[in-house]
């Protein structure tokens, strides 16, 4: 079940967090806990939101200011946008470095020898007989540019 699925009313989710439905307007105000509008402008609570808002509780009584827990908040999304962009540069790089011109493409021919093929050219068999080519592929299973 996706954590944004089921939306809750200020009272409800006030009731699931254990806090009172005012405390929830002002975490909102000071954007510890920033929840979905609806088209009247009434808060709508995800169950993530609801998750955020007891991490909250605890952190606060545990005696941590609510700037404190506004700034722990802030670097783990920034955390999260880090890790995200860092995929993402990762899986330019494999493309670039697997599906660039020259990239290694092997060939193994029916006696067992391998062979390195230039990407884009065929090996011819003198000998006849079967060929196997292998070329490297994305872990997530991915296909190449030049196949999608």
């Amino acid at each position: 079940m996706d954590e944004t699925e089921h939306l809750f009313s200020i009272s409800a989710a006030a009731q699931l967090a254990g806090m009172h439905p005012q405390t929830l307007r002002q975490y909102d105000r000071i954007g510890l806990v920033q929840p979905q509008r609806t088209a009247g402008r009434s808060r709508r609570y995800s169950l993530r939101d609801i998750v955020q808002l007891r991490e909250v509780q605890r952190l606060s009584n545990a005696g941590v200011s609510l700037e404190g827990i506004r700034r722990m908040i802030d670097l783990e999304n920034q955390v999260h946008r880090l890790q995200s962009r860092v995929a993402e540069l990762e899986a330019a790089l494999d493309d670039a470095l697997i599906y660039r011109p020259g990239a290694r493409t092997f060939a193994a021919g029916i006696a067992g020898e391998i062979v390195t093929l230039d990407q884009g050219r065929r090996r011819v068999q003198a000998t006849g007989g079967e060929l196997v080519v292998w070329r490297p592929v994305r872990q997530n299973g991915r296909k190449p540019p030049s196949e999608a």
